[in-house]
């Protein structure tokens, strides 16, 4: 099973120009990710593909390759059949309804396996793609508005820089958020400017959706598990059966593990009631004073605080404890006080951070995702 070109499918550059199918490639290829138009035209129907990253082509019949987010370091190669994504178009169709005559647009290039996700599914499903990556902020919300998208695929950092424009979308029914978790106050001003149902979907590259929430989920979760997803929590891990699953990385190995049909992408959680809740990343626990500390925890009260837009919480060396915490901001400098108190009250001193670092411009992957990393610098 290949990615087809929906005969009512079209693609609308940054530029406005309208494009339609052309002849793929008739071998495996690694394509450039600019031009998007030329790269999804090569790639839907040819026999394996990938957009970007270094490495040779995918080899076999309907497989291609995506790119994790790098957050943690290089971008690492995801094997995946075409079967796995076409599996969840066919849910999404029905969800939120894309097909002929739905404009979509993506916002990032197409090496981003998010921007990739929504480009291939509108094109399978004979939507109007709109690819609106390599254009400012400002402009692409200026086009959302004037092109009378209907469903936009992004990041909350994308989102963030869209509604900082100002512009409003009457049009816009459809918003579906991954990467990272949506702020309560960037989903409220988001719904100011458009009568769009926010939705939050929660997966990996290694298994594509795994959860999806939207206004009724508790604040905390991250939704009820995606059609056809099953998880299982084992001492306190996460494990992912679906038929959305990848099948491995293709060059050097990454953090997920697959045994038995079931993938774990590295994530502590758990179900309650119905509903996703997750802890954070394994691989970000810090020991402070042998007691076991989650930063993303932290980091989704800061987020709750007024003042702060963006925040990141990263262990420091500390001669006493070994480990200290130390919180990047985004925000209102004048806040510090106040932020710096309610976190001692509400995690007291070993795990409250012991300073912040105030980042005016924030560091973000080309995949929309907080860089660590770069963070990490800024803190040393």
């Amino acid at each position: 099973m290949r990615f087809g070109w929906h005969p009512a499918a079209r693609v609308v550059d940054a530029a406005g120009g309208l494009h339609g199918p052309q002849t793929p490639a008739d071998r495996p290829v690694v394509l450039a990710p600019v031009p998007g138009v030329v790269a999804l035209q090569a790639a839907l129907g040819a026999p394996a593909f990938r957009i970007g990253g270094d490495g040779p082509p995918p080899e076999g019949a309907g497989l291609f390759e995506t790119l994790t987010g790098g957050t943690s370091g290089t971008p690492r190669r995801i094997l995946r059949a075409q079967a796995s994504w076409i599996a969840s178009f066919t849910q999404n169709a029905r969800l939120f309804g894309i097909g002929p005559g739905v404009a979509v647009a993506v916002l990032g290039q197409l090496v981003h396996s998010l921007a990739l996700y929504g480009a291939v599914e509108a094109l399978h499903l004979g939507a109007t793609l709109h690819l609106l990556d390599g254009v400012r902020p400002d402009r692409q919300a200026r086009a959302l508005a004037e092109r009378r998208i209907a469903l936009v695929y992004a990041t909350p950092a994308q989102m963030r820089a869209l509604v900082a424009a100002g512009v409003d979308w009457p049009d816009l029914r459809q918003v579906i958020i991954g990467g990272a978790k949506l702020d309560p106050a960037l989903r409220a001003e988001l719904q100011t400017r458009s009568p769009a149902q926010v939705v939050e979907f929660y997966g990996a590259a290694e298994t594509s959706f795994i959860s999806l929430s939207d206004a009724a989920t508790p604040p905390d979760s991250v939704g009820r598990p995606y059609p056809g997803v099953e998880i299982e929590d084992r001492d306190g891990l996460l494990w992912v059966r679906s038929p959305y699953l990848a099948q491995g990385y293709a060059g050097v190995p990454g953090s997920a593990l697959w045994q038995d049909g079931w993938v774990c992408p590295g994530e502590i959680g758990h179900l309650a009631e119905g509903y996703l809740y997750l802890t954070g990343r394994a691989g970000r626990r810090v020991k402070i004073a042998d007691q076991t500390v989650q930063p993303e925890e932290i980091e989704a009260l800061i987020l709750s605080l007024p003042g702060v837009q963006a925040a990141a919480v990263l262990p420091q060396p500390d001669a006493r404890r070994g480990v200290v915490l130390v919180a990047c901001l985004q925000g209102d400098v004048t806040a510090e006080g106040a932020i710096l108190a309610r976190l001692r009250r509400d995690l007291g001193p070993l795990k409250a951070p012991r300073r912040i670092v105030w980042v005016a411009e924030w560091p973000v992957l080309p995949s929309g995702k907080t860089d660590l990393q770069a963070l990490a610098g800024v803190v040393a």
